[in-house]
């Protein structure tokens, strides 16, 4: 689509404009792009870009400034990535750890945010509707606690409304029966086998069996979602702070989170990094952002995305290689939490 002359200069329009903020003007292309070209041609090839929609001209400006789609093929043919230093690569491996799963999610969160000076996010792991282990304690005539130990090893405590009053001693023996019995199956699975087994049970444990399954179906259902750190970075975006709308919508969605979850669901079906530009994405139509995500896993499945929202301008070169040593490294802590777990 573009000959040489064409890329060179628009790679030099698209690394220079990101760097300062500013609209570029020719003579300003002519220093940073090392060609030896008159300012009348270099106009000349601006305005065939401007043509192909890949640079605009904002308000009165001289100079020019990339569009999304001037973005995208800067990004996917002309860049070149920045490895990150190594005292950047250890800071990161020393902060991803933790003793749970959520722990880690947590963790990178935060280090995408401060590493890019963004917003980092992470797509807590998508949880099997199973349980290693459960226990039930009496809190009063009529609730009981349900701790619920995940296969994972994370722990979710939930309050069951029962049917009746139960002792201390049915409550464990109601434990036990699960445990011995169910253990390790998906819930669903559960579900359908504890029908079966109903008749094998007094009348008085029938209750809370089926509440103790709806409710942990619910528990693990709740695990999919996204741990967002940094938003506020982008209040302080230069790019981002004259467009209080799109700031608006973002922070809503951020609120909302059901149309990330499916970007980032989105991004689990292929492998490596991913980038959506402005608009491009459908699922989060806001021409000044980009999100840049890749996924992480564990035994080669993966079981999550993370990423990293900012502006359009942002330094691709950067966090294109923060976003993917992230994800390997919480690929691997996540291997070793839910190993030994």
């Amino acid at each position: 689509m573009l000959d040489a002359r064409s890329r060179i200069l628009l790679k030099a329009l698209v690394e220079r404009y990101i760097a300062d903020g500013e609209p570029v003007g020719s003579r300003t292309l002519s220093k940073q792009s090392g060609l030896e070209l008159s300012p009348a041609t270099i106009r000349n090839v601006m305005a065939d870009l401007e043509d192909l929609g890949f640079i605009t001209s904002p308000h009165t400006s001289a100079g020019r400034i990339p569009t999304p789609r001037g973005y995208r093929f800067f990004v996917d043919t002309l860049l070149i990535t920045r490895p990150l230093q190594q005292i950047e690569m250890k800071e990161i491996e020393a902060q991803i750890q933790g003793q749970q799963p959520q722990e880690l999610v947590s963790a990178a969160a935060r280090m995408l945010s401060e590493l890019s000076s963004f917003a980092g996010v992470v797509a807590a792991p998508h949880k099997t509707a199973a349980f290693r282990h459960v226990e039930f304690v009496r809190l009063n005539e009529r609730r009981v606690l349900m701790v619920l130990v995940a296969p994972d090893g994370d722990v979710q405590n939930r309050i069951l409304n029962a049917d009746r009053n139960f002792t201390p001693s049915q409550l464990v023996e109601a434990a036990n029966f699960f445990n011995e019995n169910f253990a390790g199956l998906p819930l669903d699975q559960v579900r359908a086998r504890l029908t079966d087994e109903l008749k094998r049970l007094r009348e008085d444990m029938v209750g809370l069996m089926t509440t103790a399954v709806d409710t942990g179906a619910a528990v693990a259902q709740s695990g999919d979602e996204l741990v967002v750190s940094g938003e506020r970075r982008l209040l302080h975006s230069h790019d981002l702070s004259g467009s209080m709308e799109g700031l608006r919508r973002l922070f809503d969605m951020f609120e909302q989170r059901t149309q990330l979850l499916h970007l980032f669901d989105l991004s689990n079906k292929a492998a490596g990094v991913q980038i959506f530009i402005g608009g491009e994405s459908q699922i989060v139509p806001l021409d000044e952002f980009s999100l840049v995500t890749a996924p992480y896993q564990v035994n080669g499945q993966i079981i999550g995305t993370l990423g990293v929202i900012g502006p359009t301008r942002m330094a691709y070169d950067r966090v294109i290689p923060i976003v993917d040593l992230t994800a390997k490294l919480l690929s691997s802590a996540m291997q070793r939490e839910m190993g030994e777990g």
